[in-house]
């Protein structure tokens, strides 16, 4: 889930070049109209996005489907919190946090550890 149309667009391509199925969204609220169709094994998760936010996709994420992998992903945004949103992402369950802008290599790397 990505709200960046051109950052969405960019990993789609990389993890379909590496021979991924990839299913793209806009929001949290998007995803999980997604998942309820289609079996998914990983999520790739800005944290900050319009609608139904990447820290709310998380929580309802681990209720409703445990096993569920998580990669969360954030640049900051705008909001200022007293803690990284990324930190609260991985206390909620994501297993990796990436920083934007990453080295791509980091998101396979991660990807590939959990796939």
């Amino acid at each position: 889930m990505e709200d960046d149309d051109q950052l969405r667009d960019m990993l789609a391509q990389l993890l379909e070049g590496e021979n991924y199925d990839v299913i793209t969204s806009v929001n949290g609220e998007d995803a999980t109209r997604i998942l309820e169709t289609n079996q998914v094994d990983l999520i790739i998760t800005d944290i900050i996005m319009p609608e139904k936010d990447g820290m709310k996709l998380i929580m309802d994420l681990r209720k409703q489907y445990p096993s569920l992998r998580i990669i969360a992903i954030s640049g900051g945004g705008r909001h200022i919190a007293p803690q990284n949103p990324l930190h609260i992402a991985k206390k909620l369950g994501a297993q990796y946090i990436l920083t934007k802008p990453f080295e791509l290599r980091e998101l396979l790397g991660a990807v590939r550890d959990l796939v």
